[in-house]
């Protein structure tokens, strides 16, 4: 019915038993899936060792996010589960994957205007299974008798260098849903020449989208990272409310700069930068390899190991 990416659980899905019954401790199999059950929880959030016909069950122990409507099996073993999985998993993979140049969505304008692009493959991640198959059956629905929009992969978590190699070689843009990319994707990203498309609005994305396949992209806002902090340790002050003690890991923290609080590459809060501090003093930016102070106006719920992302938002002229 659902699943996601949990914190401190790992990946949950939400189940509903058609047959039979499912008990704490059985091997399941659900698309590309597989894992040993370790908890199961009712609807009403308590534990349960096994669920019924028509009994709904939140489950813990897949090894990933299955889609919404996909069959789950109970297996014999686990072995048979892994095989099946990754048998399933090499064949998506290789209907999806194509060499070509890589392009962008500008290209895409560019390539309909003059009438020679017929095709764009498309890779979706998500925070929850439920976004990303909202998302995914919107940009399909985008496709026309000149140009089909393929959903190549879609799944729950942070973008990751494996999404960004299926890219490359399949001719694809990534499209993230309330998530980042981690940073060895966002490297090869810029090795590979793939662009990664970040969104939380979903009409957004499906706006760009079809934007760019009728020929007439033309962005006016391009948000610019120009840098990310890892919170090492939180401190609460009265009439305030949470400091983080953070160090900045790449490119530079700027005063006035908007920020995204991102934990387990799952984008938690966007908001305004509150205050900047070196020591004790207020400073306009702190760069790459320095401890500081970091608040988020109006946001308290900062953890340890939490990255802070600073952007700017930047004004870009038309490029078709």
């Amino acid at each position: 019915i659902e699943s996601s990416l949990d914190k401190g659980r790992g990946y949950v899905a939400t189940v509903l038993v058609q047959n039979g019954t499912l008990h704490v401790g059985d091997t399941i199999l659900a698309g590309t899936h597989y894992g040993k059950i370790k908890a199961m929880f009712n609807e009403r959030n308590q534990r349960i060792k096994e669920a019924g016909p028509a009994e709904p069950a939140l489950i813990l122990g897949l090894n990933g996010a299955p889609t919404a409507g996909d069959a789950f099996n109970v297996m014999d073993t686990e072995q048979e589960a892994r095989e099946i999985a990754t048998k399933r998993e090499q064949l998506q993979r290789e209907l999806g994957l194509r060499t070509k140049k890589i392009l962008t969505l500008e290209d895409i304008g560019r390539r309909r205007a003059i009438g020679n692009f017929q095709e764009l493959n498309i890779i979706v991640k998500g925070d929850v299974d439920g976004s990303i198959e909202a998302l995914s059956d919107s940009l399909i629905k985008l496709s026309t008798e000149e140009i089909q929009v393929n959903v190549l992969h879609k799944a729950v978590g942070e973008i990751s260098e494996s999404d960004v190699t299926l890219a490359a070689a399949s001719d694809a843009i990534i499209i993230g849903f309330q998530v980042r990319p981690s940073l060895a994707a966002r490297r090869a990203a810029e090795r590979d020449g793939v662009e990664i498309r970040l969104y939380s609005v979903i009409y957004q994305a499906i706006e760009e989208v079809k934007d760019a396949m009728e020929g007439m992209l033309a962005p006016e806002i391009k948000e610019e990272v120009i840098g990310t902090a890892e919170v090492l340790q939180t401190f609460h002050i009265s009439k305030v409310g949470t400091i983080a003690g953070a160090i900045v890991r790449e490119g530079r923290i700027k005063r006035g700069a908007k920020v995204r609080l991102i934990r387990d590459g799952i984008v938690k809060y966007t908001g305004d930068l509150g205050s900047l501090k070196r020591l004790k003093d207020d400073v306009k930016e702190v760069t790459s390899g320095y401890d500081c102070g970091i608040s988020i106006a109006g946001y308290n719920d900062i953890r340890e190991r939490d990255i802070i992302e600073a952007y700017e938002e930047v004004e870009v002229k038309k490029t078709l």
